[in-house]
């Protein structure tokens, strides 16, 4: 008969994930998760695999939820572009909000680990190109609903917004400058008008 296990792998996961955002991968030993987690290195193994296992488990975990709430606030009916200027506003409060200058998670994995990573590659390539496709999903709508000109193409609009996105995220890491921030969104929205 089996022992049950003497944690909950999700809040252990939940704790892993903490880790390797604020370290990095390379930086976290499995010494690091077996003190951080407070469980055995058996049990690591057991329920995780190896470190990668459990940082890809932990990128996932991260990447899905992102994608969930970018999916939730960009499909709302209505006007799109109050929606995706919302969308964006956001991205620069949690970069002003970010006392510990950790980023985002997925872009941070992305800076760390690709194009060798080609599982990571996949989490984050994965993640980003769903927000891209919602993203681009509201612009074509805002375009059908007369809010963005008919000569502006929407999949190359979305492919820039997200890429200005991930550059606030780098750049959040360095300091946070409500100007700084500021400036670099109402540059944006012009491309929304």
């Amino acid at each position: 008969m089996a022992r049950p296990k003497e944690f909950d792998p999700e809040v252990a996961l939940r704790h892993a994930l903490a880790l390797f955002w604020r370290r990095g991968y390379e930086a976290t030993s499995l010494t690091d998760l077996v003190e951080h987690l407070g469980v055995g290195r058996p049990s690591i193994y057991a329920t995780f695999g190896s470190k990668h296992q459990l940082y890809l488990r932990a990128l996932d975990v991260y990447a899905q939820e992102r994608v969930a709430l970018d999916l939730e606030l960009l499909s709302r009916p209505g006007p799109v572009l109050p929606v995706v200027r919302g969308w964006m506003q956001r991205y620069a409060d949690e970069v002003e909000a970010d006392g510990e200058r950790l980023g985002c998670f997925a872009v941070n994995a992305a800076a760390e680990l690709m194009p060798g990573d080609g599982e990571v590659a996949r989490i984050v390539e994965g993640a980003w190109g769903a927000t891209e496709a919602a993203l681009t999903a509201s612009l074509l709508r805002a375009r059908a609903q007369g809010e963005l000109a008919e000569d502006r193409e929407p999949r190359a609009l979305a492919r820039c917004l997200m890429t200005l996105l991930h550059g606030i995220r780098v750049s959040g890491k360095r300091r946070h400058d409500r100007t700084h921030l500021g400036d670099v969104l109402s540059q944006a929205f012009l491309l929304l008008s």
